[in-house]
Formats: C-alpha cells, sequence, structure tokens
C-alpha cells in the first residue's frame, strides 16, 4: 500500500512540473513586443534615440525617448549573442551606460532583470519537456499494465464481505415466527461461545446447516442473527460471485473464503443462494466437467478438510434443495437441515409486531384480524405490508397509522394500487359488480367455504374488481368438501354473467383457469376421484440445470387420459351447477348487494355481513348502521398515538405445505 502510495505521489508531480513549465512557458515571457535587429539596436544607441535597454539573459527589451500616436513610449524587443557582452559594446561605440552622468554625449539606461536563478532552469526544462512528457506516457502505459496483470490476479480471491461482531446489528429479537429454526441455530450459538460445553461430551460442532424454504421467509436474516448472537465474524456471499468466465476461479475463491475464515475463526460463513454452485453435478448441458463443478468440488473439499478445532460454521440458504448435490447434503458437511415455511397465523402476529416497533399505531388496529387476512405471506411480504401502511398514513399527513391503512395496505399488497382514474362505464361497472357479487353470495351460502370479507368493483391492478375472503381459522389440510366448494364460489362470476345478461364476457377468464388447475390436481394429485381412486398421474421431470420443469411424463394410457380429462370436466360442470342454483336461489340477495355496490363501491366486514343475512326486502342501509356511519368519528386517535402491547407467542408446529388455502377472487 505505501509503495503504491509513493508511485502515485511521483506521478502526480512529473504531471504538476510539466503542468508549470507549460505555464511559464506561455505566460512569462510578457508583453509582445515588435522585434528588431541587435545591430539596429547599437545603431540607434550610438543615435542617442534611446532611452533604456533591459536586459534579461540573451533577451533585450529597448525603450525609446520618442513616443507614439497616444504618447507611450515605444519598446521594441531584441536578442543578441550568446558571447556578447553588451557593456564593452556600448562603451567601444561611444555610448554612455547611464543619462544622468553623461548628458553630452549618446547614453542610455542599462539595467538587468533579476531572474533568480530560475530562467536558466526554465530553459533546461523546457529542453526537456518533450521528453519528459514522453517519459512519463510510458510510465503511465506501464502502470496500466500492471494494474491490469493485477487485478486479472486477483479474480481468485475472495469477494467476501466481512461484518465483525463488534457491531450488533441482527439478534434472535428481531426474528420471528420461526421457532424452531431459531431453537436450531441457537445450538450453533453455543457451538461458537461455549465450544468446550460440548467437547467435554465428545460432541462435535455442526460444520454446515443448509435453510431451505420459499423466498422472503427469513433466510438471510435468521443468518445474521446467529452471527450477531454469537459475536463472531460473519463472511457473507452469494453463490453466484464464486463464478466468472475464467477457469479455476470459482475454485480458488473458494480457497481464499476458507483461508480467511480459518485466521478469523471462530466465525461464519454465510453463501446464499448455493444453489447457483451447488447443483447436481453431471447434469449441465454440453459437457459435466464445467467451472461451476470446479467451484462446489472445491466446496465439498474445504468443508470435509476441517481441522475439528477450527470453529468456523457454513450457514447456506437455498430456496431449491432438490437440485443440490447429494454430496453436499451428507452429514459432515451440512449436518443440519432447518425448514422455513410461510409462517401460520400465530407466525404472522409476531412478525407484525416486530416490524411494528417504532411506530405510531392507532387503538383501532386488530393485529389477530390482519394476520387472518394474510394468509400465505411470507416475513417480506408483512415487512413491506407495515411499511406501505406507513406510507399510506404520511400521504394522507395523519400521525398515527390506523387499521383504515392496514386494509388498504394489504390489498394493494395483493392486487395493486387503486386505478381510480380508470374510466369504466356504466354497464360495464354493472357487469362488475354482479360478476364480484356471485363470488361473494356463493362464498357466504357455501358451508365449506371461506366467508367474504370484502368486495370491491374499483379497479386495482389489472382486476376490474376485487374478492378477498377472511378464514375463520387457518387449515393445513383441504378436504374434497372444501376444494369443490372452492370450485363453485370461483364459478360463481361466470354463472352470474350467464344468470343476468345470458352470457358471459372474458373476465372470468383467471377463475376459469384457477378452477381447472385446482379440478386437475384433485384428480391427478391429490387422488380426490372416485372413479380413478387414490392414485397419482403423471410426473414431471425437469432438469437441474435448468432448474425449471420442461415436460410431464404421463405413466397411464390414452384410456386412463380420457378418463381423467372426463373427471375434470365432471367436477368443473358439477361446480358449475352449482352455482347456477345457488344464485338463482339468492338472487334477491345478489340484487341488493349489486345495487348497494352500485351506490358504494366497496363494502367490508361487519357490513358486508349483515347485508348479506339481512332480508332482501329490508332497506338499506340500516337505521342503526346509518346512524353509526353519520356520528363523525372522535379526533383522539389522530392526537393520542400509542403502540400497542403487540406481543403475541407464535405457534409451535410451521408446516412446509400447508397454510390456509382461502382464496382471493380478482377479475
Amino acid at each position: 500500500m505505501y509503495s503504491r502510495w509513493i508511485r502515485n505521489s511521483f506521478i502526480y508531480l512529473l504531471i504538476l512540473v510539466a503542468v508549470i513549465a507549460i505555464v511559464f512557458a506561455f505566460f512569462s515571457s510578457g508583453p509582445d513586443h515588435p522585434k528588431i535587429a541587435f545591430g539596429q539596436v547599437i545603431q540607434d544607441a550610438q543615435a542617442n534615440q534611446i532611452q533604456q535597454i533591459e536586459v534579461d539573459g540573451r533577451n533585450l527589451t529597448v525603450t525609446y525617448a520618442t513616443k507614439d500616436e497616444d504618447g507611450d513610449p515605444i519598446v521594441k524587443s531584441s536578442k543578441m549573442g550568446s558571447n556578447t557582452d553588451i557593456e564593452t559594446l556600448l562603451t567601444e561605440n561611444g555610448v554612455a551606460l547611464s543619462r544622468s552622468q553623461a548628458p553630452t554625449q549618446p547614453a542610455l539606461d542599462l539595467e538587468y532583470k533579476d531572474s533568480s536563478g530560475f530562467g536558466p532552469w526554465l530553459g533546461l526544462l523546457l529542453n526537456v519537456l518533450p521528453f519528459l512528457l514522453f517519459g512519463l506516457f510510458l510510465l503511465l502505459i506501464m502502470r496500466q499494465a500492471q494494474g491490469s496483470n493485477s487485478q486479472a490476479m486477483s479474480f481468485g480471491k475472495s469477494r467476501a464481505r466481512l461484518f465483525t461482531g463488534s457491531k450488533v446489528t441482527v439478534t434472535f429479537s428481531d426474528v420471528a415466527g420461526v421457532d424452531e429454526a431459531k431453537e436450531e441455530l441457537a445450538e450453533v450459538v453455543e457451538f461458537l461461545k461455549y465450544p468446550e460445553k460440548f467437547a467435554a461430551l465428545g460432541a462435535r460442532i455442526p460444520k454446515g446447516v443448509l435453510l431451505v424454504g420459499p423466498p422472503g421467509t427469513g433466510k438471510t436474516l435468521l443468518s445474521r442473527a446467529v452471527a450477531g448472537e454469537a459475536g463472531v465474524p460473519f463472511f457473507s456471499i452469494s453463490g453466484s460471485e464464486f463464478v466468472e468466465m475464467f477457469v479455476g476461479v470459482g475454485a480458488s475463491r473458494v480457497r481464499d473464503l476458507f483461508d480467511q475464515a480459518k485466521k478469523n475463526a471462530p466465525c461464519i460463513i454465510f453463501i446464499d443462494e448455493i444453489d447457483a454452485v451447488g447443483r447436481q453435478r453431471g447434469a449441465g448441458l454440453g459437457g459435466s466437467h464445467d467451472e461451476r463443478e470446479q467451484t462446489l468440488n472445491q466446496i465439498l473439499v474445504e468443508m470435509d478438510g476441517f481441522d475439528p478445532g477450527t470453529n468456523v460454521i457454513v450457514i447456506a440458504a437455498t430456496n431449491r434443495p432438490d437440485i443440490l448435490d447429494p454430496a453436499l447434503l451428507r452429514p459432515g458437511r451440512f449436518d443440519r437441515k432447518v425448514i422455513l415455511d410461510a409462517p401460520d397465523v400465530k407466525g404472522r402476529e409476531a412478525i407484525l409486531a416486530v416490524h411494528a416497533k417504532g411506530k405510531p399505531i392507532a387503538d383501532d388496529v386488530l393485529v389477530p384480524t390482519l394476520a387472518k387476512s394474510t394468509p400465505g405471506f411470507s416475513g417480506a411480504d408483512l415487512a413491506n405490508l407495515v411499511n406501505e401502511a406507513a406510507i399510506l398514513a404520511a400521504r394522507r399527513n395523519k400521525k398515527i397509522i390506523t387499521m383504515k391503512e392496514f386494509e388498504e395496505a394489504v390489498d394493494r399488497v395483493i392486487a395493486g394500487p387503486e386505478r381510480k382514474s380508470r374510466v369504466m362505464s356504466e354497464k360495464e361497472k354493472r357487469l362488475t359488480a354482479y360478476h364480484e357479487g356471485g363470488h361473494t353470495v356463493c362464498a357466504f351460502f357455501l358451508s365449506h367455504h371461506d366467508p367474504p370479507h370484502k368486495v370491491t368493483i374499483v379497479s386495482r391492478g389489472m382486476a376490474g374488481g376485487y374478492t378477498r375472503f377472511l378464514p375463520d381459522e387457518e387449515t393445513h389440510y383441504r378436504t374434497p368438501s372444501m376444494f369443490k366448494d372452492q370450485l363453485v364460489s370461483a364459478l360463481g362470476g361466470h354463472a352470474a354473467e350467464e344468470l343476468i345478461f345470458g352470457e358471459a364476457s372474458t373476465g372470468p377468464s383467471n377463475d376459469i383457469e384457477q378452477v381447472t388447475r385446482i379440478a386437475r390436481a384433485m384428480v391427478t394429485r391429490w387422488g380426490m376421484s372416485d372413479r380413478l381412486g387414490p392414485r397419482t398421474f403423471g410426473k414431471t421431470e425437469e432438469m437441474v440445470f435448468l432448474g425449471r420443469e420442461i415436460a410431464e411424463t404421463r405413466n397411464y394410457s390414452e384410456k386412463i387420459a380420457e378418463e381423467i380429462d372426463d373427471e375434470v370436466r365432471r367436477l368443473i360442470e358439477e361446480a358449475q351447477e352449482r352455482a347456477r342454483a345457488l344464485l338463482r336461489e339468492k338472487r334477491d340477495v345478489l340484487e341488493k348487494l349489486v345495487a348497494v355496490l352500485m351506490e358504494v363501491e366497496t363494502l367490508e366486514g361487519e357490513t358486508l355481513t349483515r347485508l348479506l343475512s339481512s332480508d332482501p326486502k329490508d332497506p338499506w342501509p340500516p337505521s342503526d348502521l346509518e346512524q353509526k356511519n353519520q356520528t363523525p368519528q372522535p379526533p383522539a386517535a389522530e392526537e393520542s398515538p400509542r403502540r400497542p402491547a403487540l406481543d403475541p407467542k407464535p405457534a409451535t408446529g410451521l408446516a412446509w405445505e400447508g397454510g390456509s388455502q382461502s382464496r382471493t377472487d380478482v377479475s
């Protein structure tokens, strides 16, 4: 580092000298005067026409006694020979060197300019300047070549970012909704803090922990929390940062990373998205022994070659555990596999509590209701939900965040922002109202479906309308009755359009796609067909290198394929007929709901439930509800912000492939 600083300083000094020389070359010569021959100067001196001569080296500045038209003395410049003694020459030609001492003969004032010794050096510098600039150019070229070479040699250096344990930024208190995962990783913290405790019992420190879960479930956050709790150095790197276009670079970076980790032990190495380099070997296109596989081989060697007393733990994260190489997952490399799933309702409450810290929350905010309204939301989704609510409150010039902002934020996250500027004709608005009303009425009167929570005909995102359901309780298992009711509710919009207008529009296209997918999965994946029995049909194949489905292997005959199509068609037709019959029976309720929607555009919560439960002939709104809506709300919620005691305990048992299957219909 010091030698580099000296080299750079020398280059900058040369550049500064060159600039000074150029400045002096152009600006130190003084004013531009007419030039005359040196012999003419001697003759004019003999004629007593010269008042003063200023000598600057070989350069002469001659001031004449005569004046020009402006009344200024005439000044000319000349240059004498290198070996000329101007004093002797003037004296020999009868010219006195002082006008005051020789008033009767030709005389002039001879003066010498004090150059302080810089003149000769400047002349020398000007002569050497071309060579200096050429040498500087060569030096810059050589330096550039050396820099490129050093950069090329640094490809093999690890690009991991080091976070020291002195500054704790994230702890386990910042992570919620994944209690089982925190318990597993709490042992890792104890391994790093108190290794002698486990060594006394002959226990071996785990070499690797694999965090598996969908995107946004907190894998990276949890690994940083482990480093914060343990107070040890934390090396963070992405799997894609290992591989470059040059052969052997990835393996070299792996070696350098583990060398740095051993020097800073005890420490943690975190590799995010390890599936970028940890995919199963031999699955590449165009050959198996590629650069990615060399990187993976080096990771396998480094993790297996640890000294038991090194105290270096590797934490990796991925959302594709199915494509990882088996050698990477065996005990001795990644000893533990920690599953992080989308949180359940209690986990979502805890996550909302974490993200609500430090924010002014109103008294009307019901965290359990928000948790129920967000099935399938990950931790990142919930963080975005709270942030969106805060942004909405700030946009409305509020000092606290109310339940209204949170409800609006849920809708924004699911379906997108409101498109209030979208112009809809009265016919399209009426069509949307009947479509969303069909979903709502069917869902309300079905016994195995989540009740509707909100219905609106205001456009959101790409949807013309929007219906959201709120489950009574979160379920991890689904029955055929629940799926069949879901099919009926999804086809409610299509059936309502046919019942009222005689034909359906393109609005139910997303509903039809969803219905087809569910019905086919019931037959081919979940064994919910009485005709075909509890069997699965078809095996999805994918290329591990690509990580995507490319084909489906048919392990059944053409006859079975026809029976599958018949069963799918039967399920959809039965659901469609049930939807039609239910809407014909509850048409009065549908008409009342549509009339109210055309007026207020949005219904939700208790208001929606009371409307659907009321007698279709009763006037709307009821007197008590009308008085409630007309009563002005006290401004106390705006003036007295508080933070609610949001400290729910997350429920144990997070299912990997469960969660509420409540549906949100957008049309």
